[in-house]
């Protein structure tokens, strides 16, 4: 039996999450690995997925290691006891370089919504949660990093406010191409 698809969420929940606790991301972060197979097979000649299970085994264990930084913000978004999205946020020293974008940023190393609350706003009501957070540790600036081909997630985050900024390019060191 499925659950019914909501189509709008009142007021959502915050759950700061622990290292103890992250097991609670595993089906949230395996919906968003279905997502990144389906959204990155234009890569597939140069970058093989891995299995669900060896993705959640990697992915755990990198969150461990952020979370042990207690800057790190692993934010769980409920609607009341389901879990409807979250995010894992990590902070870095930014060196000056070309834009002042003050002394730490913001990377948003993962933000997976539940596929059942697509278009309810969780989102938006989420990234407006990690901005107050960010604000209210002095943070100015986000980077997100989309999938180039997720045209509906770079939608969102455009009318969020983002805009481009870095291109990310990915070929495998042996890979064919043009030479100077």
């Amino acid at each position: 039996m499925t659950k019914p698809r909501p189509n709008d969420v009142g007021v959502l929940g915050f759950r700061y999450l622990g290292a103890h606790e992250v097991e609670e991301l595993a089906d949230l972060w395996c919906a968003l690995h279905q997502q990144h197979a389906l959204g990155a097979s234009h890569l597939s000649d140069i970058i093989s997925t891995t299995s669900m299970d060896e993705s959640w085994r990697r992915r755990r264990a990198q969150y461990l290691a952020w979370m042990s930084d207690p800057e790190t913000l692993a934010i769980l978004a409920e609607n009341g006891d389901d879990p409807a999205g979250y995010a894992m946020v990590t902070l870095r020293e930014n060196p000056q370089g070309s834009w002042d974008r003050g002394e730490r940023v913001a990377i948003v190393q993962t933000f997976a919504i539940d596929p059942e609350y697509a278009g309810t706003r969780v989102g938006s009501k989420l990234l407006e949660e990690i901005r107050h957070q960010l604000a209210a540790m002095g943070i100015r600036d986000i980077e997100f990093s989309p999938l180039a081909t997720a045209s509906e997630d770079i939608s969102f985050l455009e009318t969020e406010g983002f805009r481009p900024f870095v291109t990310t390019m990915v070929c495998r060191v042996d890979g064919f191409g043009a030479h100077d």
